[in-house]
């Protein structure tokens, strides 16, 4: 059988549909936000928002998505993955759609906190269903592909932005994030909650276990670690489209709207494959070490891509930061699902991803800041630091062996 697609062919029904399921759910997140970065300076000019503001909206985001992203993991623990993952995506869908009906700095930055509180509690709960269904030879492939979808929604918000602002405008490009309440009523009819979790739910255990002894190690480790990779990703990649579309005068690169979107979809090609080879990786090699790769090149990468002045040149360098500068993600998810027991599982995810998002959350306005005065390529610069810094974190992580892990998942 094919390796590259068998391990898919092998798995059973139920199986696929909550990969569909997380796949759906985590592309959508990603477009929503993919939106808001792309319409950023259309959003500044007509709300006469600094660049400092504009990041700050970003920032408010995040630290939204952090309370969402712990609220949901422990309603995921309590009442069902599904029901978290359904809930989760109506509130970003339903948030995204009114940022189009926004007509002041303060309503809008209301729709992008409401947002980030549903964005937050998907990623939770999607990761968890995914990790408490795959068997764990496949885990890390599954988790990557859902990783993936992130890739892949990024593409599709350039793709609408690219065909709908310069029809239409930046509003009506906010009303197509409706789209993913439509997705939240299939998952509705067609998912059920994993087994194993429907064993443990009879024993609720403390959360405070998570913040003490070696579950708490590794959850000051994760959210560490995660924090600076967070950073890096939200600092480079919020202000990457405007980066783009700045006029050179400005230190930008002077594209189109248009070539921006295509950019960016190219972009996210090489995002999409990081992604996908990250899950062969570390189903194969130690993912401690695999993730720790990624982040170091992403950090060598980051001021080629933001020094050279060639557009062409872009489109080269572009996607080898997307793959390394993004492809990473899979693997955080891969180590936080093996460091935690089931019936906490959720819980603990949704803290150390979220609790990286408040500590990151200061990347959009800080990188917005800094480029007022250093202009926007020494400011992405900034981010290369912080890949290094979360490369250097990681070093500390301490990985179940493979027998534990099997304990921890028989056992929860």
């Amino acid at each position: 059988m094919n390796p590259i697609y068998g391990w898919l062919a092998e798995a059973s029904s139920e199986q696929r549909r909550t990969l569909l399921a997380a796949f759906l759910g985590y592309m959508l997140d990603s477009m929503d936000v993919m939106l808001y970065a792309m319409v950023l300076g259309q959003v500044q000019r007509e709300m006469h928002l600094s660049a400092a503001l504009g990041g700050a909206m970003m920032s408010a985001t995040l630290i939204a998505a952090a309370f969402g992203g712990v609220g949901f993991g422990w309603f995921a623990d309590r009442f069902g993955r599904v029901r978290a993952l359904i809930y989760s995506v109506l509130v970003y869908s339903v948030a995204t759609a009114l940022c189009g009906f926004t007509q002041t700095a303060t309503q809008l930055m209301l729709c992008r906190v409401l947002l980030g509180l549903g964005m937050g509690g998907e990623w939770a709960a999607g990761a968890a269903l995914v990790a408490e269904t795959w068997p764990a030879r496949n885990r890390g492939k599954a988790l990557a592909l859902v990783q993936s979808s992130w890739a892949v929604g990024y593409a599709l918000g350039a793709l609408v932005v690219g065909l709908v602002m310069p029809r239409f405008g930046w509003r009506a490009v906010f009303f197509a994030g409706v789209l993913p309440a439509l997705v939240s009523f299939w998952v509705r009819r067609g998912l059920h909650e994993p087994e194993v979790w429907r064993q443990e739910r009879t024993s609720q255990p403390r959360i405070a276990q998570l913040f003490r002894g070696a579950f708490g190690y590794s959850m000051l480790v994760c959210a560490s670690m995660n924090a600076a990779a967070l950073f890096a990703w939200w600092g480079l990649f919020t202000w990457l489209p405007r980066f783009l579309s700045m006029p050179t005068a400005e230190g930008g690169r002077g594209l189109s709207i248009v070539q921006t979107s295509a950019w960016t979809i190219v972009m996210q090609t090489g995002t999409f494959l990081g992604y996908i080879a990250f899950g062969f990786l570390a189903d194969r090699f130690s993912h401690k070490y695999t993730y720790i790769g990624f982040l170091v090149v992403a950090a060598l990468l980051v001021p080629v891509f933001a020094f050279v002045s060639n557009p062409n040149a872009l489109l080269l360098i572009g996607p080898l930061v997307g793959f390394f500068g993004t492809g990473y993600f899979s693997g955080f998810s891969v180590i936080a699902s093996e460091l935690f027991p089931t019936a906490l599982r959720a819980s603990a995810m949704g803290f150390v991803y979220n609790i990286g998002r408040v500590l990151s959350a200061a990347a959009p306005y800080l990188i917005g800041r800094v480029s007022e005065h250093a202009g926007l390529s020494y400011a992405l610069c900034i981010t290369s630091a912080a890949f290094l810094l979360a490369a250097l974190i990681a070093t500390a992580l301490r990985l179940p062996t493979a027998q534990d892990a099997a304990m921890h998942r028989s056992s929860g």
